[in-house]
């Protein structure tokens, strides 16, 4: 982007608002918001995402930033009535990163600058206490070593386990004053080797230096790869955040913490955090030791304790959110570093949601804008059985629920192996760090030793869904000889074990999995008003109800029997949107149309056809049954033709054989020549679908009739059958007349036959680029369209579905070229415009043209948004899926209704 001569690009505290997260980032707009609440936050000001965005893709920070940030500086140190870095007094400032999404862990941050060999010295004296000012400074090299010079972090990492081993204590705070000038002196070396220039002693430098390496961790890989993960757009840019540092490592009245209005986890009200004495903010997060639980600064500060309580109230009423709150104690004075609408589990989304509906903070709108499709479909993933024969571990920190199964693995690199080849791991650290997130990604579920609800491994769990357990202290971790050891118990990598998130229990060996209560109560099993519905069920009952109310995208299923269509109306289906004829064709009735395809005069045709039609009739029979009352789209057959044909290569090895023997099947040589004379080197675009119904005399007819029939004998016994008859992969008008004309005579015949009147609805797929190119056309012909979006995905894009997904997509995930599979999400731009525009020339031709969609997308949750907003009336999606497009419908619904009220 170009830079504006008259651009703003810093902001004091005091200046900006929680509503600027584009401009300020999300820590950035939350800090300035506290500002104006009056609450105790450091005084600091903003850089913003513009002149990260300049930055980035100049590769020169704006020409008015330094001046700006000069004139900043100067404010600040006014102020505070000192100056950065000086000598006998030092102000000391953090440089954070903000963006407008949280990406915990995921860019850069530096504490402390300002401190250099001079300043070191004001700041023990200013403080009385050498110790706490040489750790400080071990910590700025450290973390500016590794952060904006590029030096590899375990070589810290190894000198402070080095310091520790010969002082023959475990933890840093055990190291004194002498002990730190040593490692302070230590780490000022390995920058030098590593670098080849000194430390920068001036604090200017060091400030500009850090503000660039936040800029460019926007960029870094781990940032990228989370940002991927979770959907986050790569042009925002991040805000940089310098702060005034308060300090929670000046002894034992001193401290940092983490805190919750709500439990992340389960969503229920209480005291919820961890705190650790004698510390600075990273010790918590990285969860490098084990913190104390919230509640027990009650005892350790009392006056802090109430002060804090009264503010995460303050937050909470003026957020109407779950807040996720970073603060320190500086020998007794509290201060406020950052809080934001904090990451939660699924369940506990549905339940504070309600929650709050109930305190009179948001309205039901409001409460369903605060889940997810993606959330519900967690909560329908099966849990541990309580009943069954397990081999207890150890016990942890519930951090993330879910019941994760996998084989034990100890790195990232092994977990993203593995993975790859199909196994299901569980990866396991001591703790985890922002380097840790591709085995993350990668993993089952995450178990660690070390570290709380709090700490990296639960904070991005959580953000992705995936089950963890934290802070399992009876875990004795060894990464190097990769295996753990558990009261005697040796799990070496490679053995299975089974964590539980939602209870904090680890097992040795596989646990097996009983259904989700939410399942359970889709399915009818559990009554949401029953004394034994646990307060989730309740929550997602409310939701739901809701979501039925206010949508208006209809949900059907793609079912193609009766026991996936009586399942699916338990979930809620208001229809069939497909039924795959094809599948109705398999196991022994596969035979019949091998003998169907390859039949040689019209006799043998006939005769595979009346065979088939009493088999079809019965089948839809049963499905117009489980279905009473409500739509159901039949598809005609569209397999491509080999799936019904007998393996090529098999059966040339078969007669081969054969001859070689002198044993000749001539029914086998007959079934080779047929099969080579149909045989397609590109099935899925060759002969299939309407093309198939229009070579094949009799065949779309035969289903057809079966249709009626079924319609007609549901009818004479008072059911309420309203089947609808859908011609696939047409491509042009003139297809679609042929075969209309031939199924209206058929149905005809039929209601002649019967004396019952059958309205029978006769629609299209459109799968093909032609057909939504020509739907006005087509529409001429079709009292219905479903866009069948696997197949116009694949053909939009010239992908094959079953061979790419497996090939490349990987590689283009990884490269950023698709944000997610176009065959999980739909592509708006292409095969969305496709969709647009076939809904438009359709309706303009035929105003009460149904629309409908049936390919995966209809279950997404982002693809439905889409389908509301294109104008179909329905979407169609897997049984298990029903649930989650009912949420997404009234989610879409909710949204453009309040964006029409502004």
């Amino acid at each position: 982007m170009s830079e504006n001569i008259d651009q703003k690009f810093v902001y004091d505290f005091t200046e900006g608002n929680k509503d600027l997260k584009d401009l300020l980032g999300g820590k950035g707009a939350n800090l300035a918001e506290m500002t104006n609440l009056g609450l105790p936050v450091p005084p600091g000001f903003t850089i913003t995402t513009e002149a990260c965005k300049v930055y980035l893709e100049s590769g020169d920070e704006p020409a008015a930033l330094r001046d700006e940030v000069s004139a900043h500086l100067d404010a600040l140190e006014r102020k505070m009535g000192k100056k950065l870095g000086q000598a006998d007094d030092p102000l000391l400032v953090s440089v954070r990163s903000g963006a407008k999404f949280s990406m915990p862990g995921m860019m850069d941050t530096v504490l402390n600058i300002g401190l250099s060999d001079k300043s070191v010295e004001g700041l023990a004296k200013q403080a009385g206490d050498d110790r706490f000012a040489w750790d400080s400074y071990r910590r700025l090299i450290q973390m500016f070593g590794k952060t904006v010079l590029g030096v590899d972090g375990e070589l810290f990492e190894d000198a402070l386990e080095e310091a520790k081993a010969t002082k023959k204590v475990t933890v840093d705070t055990d190291l004194d004053s002498a002990d730190l000038k040593k490692l302070v002196k230590h780490f000022k070396k390995v920058v030098k080797t590593e670098t080849g220039r000194d430390f920068p002693q001036d604090p200017r430098e060091q400030m500009d230096l850090a503000i660039k390496a936040v800029f460019d961790s926007w960029n870094g890989d781990r940032a990228k790869l989370y940002r991927r993960q979770e959907r986050i757009p790569g042009d925002l840019g991040t805000a940089v955040n310098v702060c005034s540092m308060v300090f929670g490592n000046l002894g034992p009245d001193s401290g940092t913490g983490v805190a919750f209005t709500r439990d992340p986890a389960s969503g229920h009200q209480g005291v919820y955090g961890d705190y650790l004495q004698n510390a600075q903010g990273e010790d918590v997060v990285a969860g490098i030791r084990n913190t104390v639980p919230l509640a027990d600064l009650e005892s350790i500060d009392k006056k802090s304790y109430d002060q804090l309580m009264q503010i995460m109230e303050t937050l909470e009423t003026h957020y109407k959110d779950l807040c996720d709150i970073e603060f320190t104690i500086e020998r007794g004075q509290l201060w406020m570093l950052q809080t934001r609408v904090g990451k939660r589990t699924a369940g506990a989304a549905f339940r504070i949601a309600t929650q709050l509906v109930d305190q009179g903070l948001i309205d039901e709108a409001e409460a369903l804008q605060r889940v997810t499709g993606a959330q519900l479909a967690q909560l329908m993933f099966p849990r541990f059985d309580d009943s069954a024969q397990v081999e207890k571990l150890g016990r942890g920190i519930a951090a993330s629920p879910g019941a994760a199964v996998g084989k034990a693995v100890f790195d990232s690199y092994t977990a993203v192996k593995w993975s790859r080849s199909g196994e299901k791991v569980i990866l396991i650290r001591r703790e985890t760090n922002p380097d840790d997130l591709d085995g993350m990604i990668a993993a089952e579920g995450i178990l660690t030793s070390r570290g709380g609800k709090t700490s990296h491994a639960a904070v991005v769990a959580r953000g992705m869904g995936k089950t963890c357990v934290c802070g399992a202290e009876e875990l004795e971790v060894d990464t190097k000889r990769r295996r753990m050891t558990v009261n005697g118990t040796v799990v070496e990598e490679g053995d299975v074990v089974s964590i539980d998130g939602s209870t904090g229990k680890v097992y040795l060996g596989e646990v097996p999995v009983v259904p989700s209560p939410v399942v359970e109560y889709f399915e009818g099993r559990m009554h949401a008003g029953a004394d034994d519905a646990d307060e989730l069920v309740q929550a997602v009952h409310r939701i739901m109800a809701y979501a039925d109310r206010v949508r208006r995208l209809r949900v059907r299923a793609n079912a193609d029997n009766a026991e996936d269509a009586l399942r699916a109306r338990r979930f809620g289906a208001q229809g069939i949107g497909l039924c795959r004829t094809e599948h109705m064709f398999l196991g022994e009735r596969r035979e019949m149309v091998e003998k169907l395809i390859l039949a040689d005069t019209e006799a043998e045709r006939e005769d595979a056809l009346t065979a088939l039609l009493p088999l079809q009739k019965k089948d839809f029979i049963e499905l117009f049954e489980a279905m009473d009352g409500l739509p159901v789209t039949v598809r005609l057959l569209d397999p491509p033709l080999h799936e019904f044909l007998p393996d090529i290569t098999e059966l040339s090895v078969r007669v081969a054989l054969a001859e070689a023997r002198k044993d000749h099947n001539e029914n086998d040589l007959r079934l080779l020549q047929a099969v080579h004379r149909l045989h397609e080197q590109n099935p899925m675009l060759g002969l299939r679908g309407v093309r198939l119904g229009l070579v094949i005399p009799g065949l779309f007819t035969m289903q057809v009739r079966a249709i009626a029939e079924a319609a007609a004998e549901r009818k004479n016994t008072k059911g309420d059958p309203r089947a609808e008859i859908m011609i696939p992969l047409v491509g042009t008008v003139q297809e679609l007349e042929i075969v209309r004309e031939e199924a209206e005579q058929v149905i005809a015949e039929v209601e002649a036959a019967t004396g019952i009147e059958l309205k029978l609805a006769l629609g299209t797929m459109i799968e093909l680029p032609r057909a939504a190119l020509t739907a006005g056309q087509i529409a001429e012909a079709a009292e219905f369209f479903s866009f069948g979006t696997n197949d116009l995905t694949q053909t939009v894009w010239g992908f094959s579905r079953d061979d790419v997904e497996a090939s490349f997509f990987t590689a283009y995930l990884e490269k950023g070229i698709f944000g997610v599979s176009p065959f999980e999400t739909i592509d708006k731009d292409g095969v969305g415009s496709l969709v647009r525009n076939a809904v438009a020339a359709g309706r303009a031709t035929r105003p009460d043209l149904k629309l409908g969609v049936c390919g995966e997308h209809g279950g997404d949750p982002e693809s439905v948004h889409f389908f509301h907003e294109v104008g179909l009336d329905y979407v169609s999606c897997s049984p298990f899926r029903i649930p989650v497009a009912r949420l997404e419908a009234g989610r879409a619904a909710a949204q453009s209704s309040g964006s029409d009220s502004r």
